[in-house]
């Protein structure tokens, strides 16, 4: 996928966090340790360092949602994680997404902290940011 098409699927699958743009897209993907993984309907992006991977970003369509593409771009995830030598994973998720949230948790992904305040929400206002970790075993 090009860097303006994951924009815009991040656009529709977004508003908080905010979506991002295209050249910041692209600047990840050309960033060490930095994969992609999925397609048209949905797309995960993360990066490797020091053995931790970190999931920067998930998104699916609004209409592909709920069909079990979000735990499968999860479990791409995992894959390329451990391939690139993680022995352990984290993300951020806004406190009030409650889908993302069980997705994750579903996933084996577990609440370790809390950012206050982290993320800005659209109408002025603050969200948490719950930092979600996970253990991977060796390939």
């Amino acid at each position: 996928m090009t860097p303006a098409a994951l924009a815009a699927l991040h656009a529709a699958a977004f508003t908080t966090p905010r979506p991002w743009n295209a050249n910041e897209f692209e600047a990840l993907l050309g960033a060490t340790g930095v994969f992609l993984r999925g397609d048209s309907r949905g797309f995960v992006m993360g990066r490797v360092v020091a053995g931790e991977a970190e999931l920067l970003t998930l998104a699916v369509a609004p209409q592909e949602r709920r069909k079990g593409l979000g735990l499968a771009l999860l479990a791409a995830f995992d894959d390329a994680a451990r391939a690139a030598g993680a022995d352990s994973g984290f993300l951020e998720v806004a406190a009030e997404n409650a889908p993302a949230r069980a997705l994750y948790s579903a996933a084996g992904w577990r609440e370790v902290g809390k950012r206050r305040g982290y993320y800005r929400l659209p109408d002025g206002g603050a969200d948490d940011a719950l930092v979600l970790t996970r253990r991977y075993e060796p390939l």
